[in-house]
């Protein structure tokens, strides 16, 4: 049997929780009929063989470390204590400057509050992506509004992914593989940030491996989103990913809301619990330099991997502590993980 099978949008209804729309566009199912042979002996029944199963799970830790505002990428596996839940842990593999294959998510707000940023914030996604990625990482693409819209499904094709960044467009016009599946409202007052994240680990990145990142362009204020913050965070924490976010906010276009402006507290803990940060973006001329200070972050990540002392399958949050064990560094990391649940 061979099935085609391409992922077309992911899209946000009027009703029920964010889901990811799956194109099943052709199903072709070839067989042979075999006469089944008459008066042959029964097969003799075979013992079968004991055999042994040992799973073995190791936690992954990616870690930035600075000195002041200065990377150190010289330190040993010797040099980190890892605790979960308050219990030390035995550090089994460490790598620096890791070179983990990388699968990430390019998430661009296209709600009005961005209209002024946009333009920047394209040229410059498409730069970030033509220095960051090698042959054997992956990107994809979506933005955010009214819906959450897949517009490039992971691919290391440069031209592709500047394409499918070149389609945003403010306001739900950003143009899909596919026509929408879902109605939705018309009227251009939301941001679906939370459901944004939430699709994009649940559905996008929560079955790959390796390193996985978000990469947020947005101000930070949801307005519409089906799913709670909480909700969107714990699919991130879940698929293992880390969140970026590049906050540039236009305070004038808030001046007027009645709920004002809330965005720097949500992307500080999306990022900061999962192990990335906000930099913020004062002016559009900075978008370049931010865009670097990811870049380089990614490049100088340590790898610390451990098996937990904690073995019960319970489903539950534990929370990691990564530490330096002398001078004075601040350690960049997320804060904790789901046990596997049976």
């Amino acid at each position: 049997m061979r099935a085609l099978l391409r992922r077309a949008r992911a899209s946000v209804g009027r009703a029920g929780s964010p889901s990811l729309v799956v194109c099943l566009p052709g199903l072709v199912l070839a067989g042979v009929l075999v006469a089944e042979p008459q008066n042959q002996p029964a097969p003799l029944p075979q013992e079968k063989t004991p055999t042994l199963t040992v799973r073995t799970e190791v936690v992954n830790i990616y870690a930035v470390v600075r000195d002041k505002k200065r990377l150190v990428p010289n330190l040993t596996k010797e040099d980190f204590l890892l605790t979960e839940d308050g219990v030390p842990q035995q550090i089994r593999y460490f790598s620096r400057e890791t070179d983990t294959p990388l699968t990430l998510v390019m998430m661009i707000d296209t709600s009005p509050s961005q209209e002024k940023v946009l333009p920047v914030e394209q040229e410059e996604a498409k730069a970030f992506l033509r220095q960051i990625l090698r042959p054997k990482d992956m990107a994809a693409v979506l933005h955010f509004d009214l819906d959450v819209e897949l517009l490039r499904d992971f691919t290391s094709d440069q031209a592709r992914l500047a394409k499918a960044i070149d389609e945003t467009v403010i306001n739900g016009g950003g143009r899909g593989p596919l026509p929408g599946t879902f109605p939705t409202d018309s009227t251009p007052c939301c941001t679906h940030l939370y459901d944004a994240v939430y699709l994009a680990a649940n559905d996008l990145l929560k079955s790959e491996v390796g390193r996985k990142v978000m990469i947020l362009l947005t101000d930070g204020q949801d307005e519409g989103s089906k799913v709670k913050l909480e909700t969107a965070l714990e699919a991130a924490q879940k698929a293992d990913c880390i969140i970026y976010a590049l906050n540039i906010t236009d305070r004038a276009f808030y001046r007027f809301e009645p709920f004002g402006y809330n965005g720097d507290s949500v992307l500080h803990k999306l990022t900061q619990e999962t192990g990335g940060r906000v930099i913020r973006v004062g002016h559009v001329k900075d978008m370049a330099a931010a865009f670097q200070e990811i870049a380089e972050e990614l490049r100088t990540q340590y790898l610390l991997g451990y098996t937990p002392t904690n073995r019960r399958h319970d489903g539950t949050f534990r929370r990691l502590q990564v530490k330096v064990r002398s001078g004075h560094y601040e350690v960049q990391a997320r804060r904790g993980y789901y046990a596997p649940s049976d």
